[in-house]
């Protein structure tokens, strides 16, 4: 198994929203209506939105692929762009998904690992994210990660409003 992580370019953006819809369905369908998640779809992966996002120097993305294949990706915030008014020793893991496929071969791990690096050359002294409080696979692997809870926050899809939890992992 070949694995590859590229930064990512505006020449990107089809790459990371077509798999941004797919892995969010994959992870979410059937926890809110159709209507919500096609509402969180459009909004979260529209086209021009993730150009604004990918042009934000605050923001990064990656992709992850395995034998030339699109299997994973990463996005992380720093300073103003993280969704939490965290501060600037702090780097938010906004998005870390993978296809199914390729779950549980150890992907997850590498881009959290990734992110974790970069925190460290940024010299950033926390990670934190998200995470949907029903994610139960998302949330062993987090705590796995050596993250642990410290909030949590609302998050919106569609009008269904749901809680993510705030975990967070302190670099030594």
């Amino acid at each position: 198994m070949q694995i590859s992580i590229k930064k990512c370019s505006s020449d990107d953006v089809r790459e990371i929203q077509e798999l941004g819809r797919q892995t969010y369905f994959e992870t979410f369908q059937g926890t809110t209506s159709p209507e919500n998640m096609n509402a969180y779809l459009e909004k979260a992966f529209d086209r021009k939105q993730l150009e604004n996002e990918l042009a934000n120097p605050s923001s990064q993305f990656f992709l992850l692929h395995v034998n030339g294949e699109a299997a994973a990706y990463l996005k992380i915030n720093v300073d103003d762009a993280q969704t939490e008014p965290m501060g600037g020793e702090s780097l938010e893991i906004e998005r870390l998904y993978v296809k199914k496929p390729f779950q549980k071969h150890g992907l997850g791990k590498i881009l959290f690992h990734h992110a974790v690096n970069l925190a460290r050359e940024l010299r950033k002294k926390k990670v934190w994210l998200g995470v949907w409080e029903h994610n139960d696979n998302a949330l062993a692997f987090y705590k796995k990660m050596g993250l642990v809870q410290t909030g949590s926050h609302p998050f919106v899809m569609g009008d269904d409003e749901q809680t993510d939890l705030i975990m967070t992992k302190t670099l030594a």
